[in-house]
């Protein structure tokens, strides 16, 4: 890696571990805590990367991007914020970032795209005067779209790139992940926000008057077809013939679906050509278990909505959020919001004890099934594929990383081990003969794969 990196933020560990791993790297850098020191590097002419944080103590990062484009509109700018939602993603979308990673960040990952935009030192054009100022939020400045985790921050990135082109949006995931939260954040924050939005079921488009009439209703905004996957195929025939009629005055399409609509399409249930339409740009939102690192977060959100509500405010031991963290939630963020609900009525005291968290997961209905058209392998495989069109989807257009197989293959085998070591209660010989593989290879795996392992009595 060769180049000299700016770096500011008012984190001085951050600053010292990013000046010792580029450093390392065979770049030269300047850090700092002050965006005032920071520009008059960039006035000077000195840099080929910026890397900056967002919240500084004499400024916005953000509101710097425009100043910076101007001046050096060949300067790529690497935005690393603690304000993980995806109003933040969006800003630093608008203010032509060339990347954005939350905090706390993975190194590894933040040197592949310092050396990327080394290598590149590529930015597009300055954004005119009327975009540069980044968008606040309308409406509820809260926004219930929060996450950390990579999942998140992929589909956030996504969102932050799609808003404002005219593709068609097919937003996937089971019940309950915030598919049409997803669907109203492109309306919100894109070109389109000031027109309106609607949303439309199979009853919608019955009738001779059932397509125009949802034409009329979404004006040139946004038309959001909600669980399309559930249409019949008459309905189906209907916005076909609705989306060729419409014209570049006509709304932007978009799509929900809890079921895999490609395998629907293979046993005959959904239309092909209804799938290609609708199949512009496809969205995965992960499931909250698949996202783990997020459940405290939102928990808190919805904490604290419910305290401005004029509930009592509450806050979770550490030992009830540990057992929040080990439940599976088959029913995503809308089950969780609603525990978090009950939780905040369970007692007068402050602390949410394990005890209350308890019984009141205890309470809750079993897992449905996901819906899917297939058998169990089916489904995986349908999921495996999402996953990576989702990986290939947020390199915008250029090929991943070299390498790919060896990676997929590791992400798929550490999680199946570990999760077989913990259903055998770490003995290894049974993890052996249920995987299906000689216990010397499944000691060999452990070892590669780092994985640690911990023998215990298993409770039936």
């Amino acid at each position: 890696m060769d180049g000299t990196v700016l770096v500011a933020d008012d984190d001085r560990t951050i600053r010292t571990v990013l000046t010792q791993a580029l450093t390392r790297a065979g770049c030269k850098v300047h850090a700092t805590s002050a965006l005032t020191t920071l520009m008059r590097w960039v006035g000077e002419g000195r840099g080929d990367l910026v890397i900056t944080d967002v919240m500084m103590p004499d400024g916005n990062g953000l509101e710097m991007l425009p100043r910076i484009g101007q001046e050096r509109p060949d300067l790529p700018v690497i935005v690393i914020s603690a304000q993980n939602t995806i109003l933040t993603a969006i800003q630093a979308e608008e203010a032509h970032a060339y990347d954005y990673l939350p905090k706390p960040f993975d190194l590894p990952d933040l040197m592949k795209r310092t050396a990327r935009a080394l290598e590149g030192r590529r930015r597009r054009p300055a954004p005119a005067a009327a975009e540069a100022e980044p968008r606040s939020a309308e409406g509820d400045p809260d926004l219930p779209l929060v996450g950390r985790t990579p999942a998140m921050q992929g589909v956030y990135r996504l969102v932050a790139r799609v808003m404002n082109t005219d593709m068609t949006v097919l937003v996937t995931g089971e019940s309950g992940t915030g598919k049409s939260l997803i669907a109203r954040a492109i309306h919100d924050f894109s070109d389109r926000r000031h027109m309106p939005f609607a949303v439309a079921g199979a009853a919608d488009l019955a009738g001779a008057d059932g397509p125009s009439a949802l034409l009329a209703r979404s004006r040139g905004g946004t038309l959001v077809f909600d669980e399309v996957g559930d249409f019949d195929l008459e309905a189906q025939m209907r916005i076909v013939r609705m989306l060729d009629a419409i014209d570049e005055k006509g709304p932007r399409i978009a799509a929900t679906s809890q079921g895999d609509l490609a395998e629907r399409m293979e046993a005959g249930a959904f239309r092909q050509d209804l799938f290609y339409r609708l199949g512009g740009v496809t969205i995965a939102v992960p499931p909250l278990r698949e996202r783990v690192d997020d459940i405290p977060l939102l928990a808190e959100h919805f904490l604290a909505r419910a305290a401005r509500e004029g509930a009592p405010a509450r806050r979770f031991s550490d030992e009830a959020m540990e057992l929040m963290r080990a439940y599976s939630w088959p029913g995503n963020v809308r089950q969780l919001h609603n525990v978090v609900r009950r939780l905040v009525v369970t007692g007068p005291e402050p602390e949410i004890t394990r005890g209350q968290v308890d019984q009141v997961l205890g309470d809750q209905p079993a897992a449905e099934p996901v819906r899917r058209g297939g058998g169990e392998g089916d489904r995986l495989s349908a999921s495996v594929a999402s996953h990576l069109r989702r990986y290939f989807d947020l390199h915008g257009g250029e090929l991943p990383p070299p390498g790919l197989y060896q990676r997929i293959l590791r992400e798929v085998e550490m999680p199946l081990i570990e999760i077989a070591l913990d259903a055998t209660a770490g003995n290894q010989v049974r993890c052996a003969e249920l995987l299906g593989i000689n216990r010397n290879t499944l000691r060999k795996k452990i070892t590669e794969l780092d994985i640690h392992v911990t023998r215990r009595r298993k409770l039936m």
